[in-house]
């Protein structure tokens, strides 16, 4: 199932950026060679990354702000990447969905992967770390769940062990 994440960071951010390029639309492995060429810092710390509704990879420089890239907008998925050339490839040597503006839950990858199909990419079958967030329902707070533990560091409450943190919606592809 594939769901569109709504933006749930900050307001006050995401009207700061109103004004701020969108991410570059990547829809072939001409247009990815040639945004890891041209961004200097893209191949050794990677990029920031979303999918679009429609399905499109978009890439920013890696201290984008995610509903930048996204031109506040919602998506299908949101992180980080990280990519290697090769003369005949290109290889996802890192990806994870860590985004605290959109939150999105690892199954996400699917929407990644398919945003990455036009062909000369190698990626893994997931992400490389995946990040699982969690809104805790006691003080409303946003958690990363690490090593399992499904315990809100602000007060202590228990975490639900499923995705919680907005109103995602289910979305249909035309």
């Amino acid at each position: 199932m594939t769901f569109a994440y709504p933006y749930v960071g900050p307001e006050v951010l995401r009207r700061s950026l109103a004004d701020a390029p969108a991410g570059e639309r990547i829809v072939s492995e001409t247009a990815l060679r040639r945004w890891l060429t041209s961004d200097v810092d893209a191949l050794g710390e990677g990029s920031t990354f979303v999918v679009g509704l429609d399905s499109i990879l978009r890439l920013a420089p890696r201290r984008s702000e995610h509903v930048a890239c996204a031109a506040a907008n919602e998506v299908l998925a949101a992180g980080e990447i990280r990519f290697a050339l090769t003369p005949t490839h290109m290889n996802v040597v890192e990806a994870s969905n860590q985004s605290t503006g959109f939150c999105p839950d690892v199954d996400c990858w699917a929407d990644l992967a398919r945003a990455l199909s036009f062909g000369g990419v190698v990626a893994p079958s997931g992400f490389t770390r995946p990040i699982t967030f969690r809104r805790c329902p006691a003080c409303a707070q946003v958690n990363l769940v690490k090593d399992d533990w499904f315990v809100c560091v602000f007060c202590d409450a228990d975490l639900p062990p499923e995705w919680n943190v907005s109103e995602r919606k289910v979305f249909d592809r035309p």
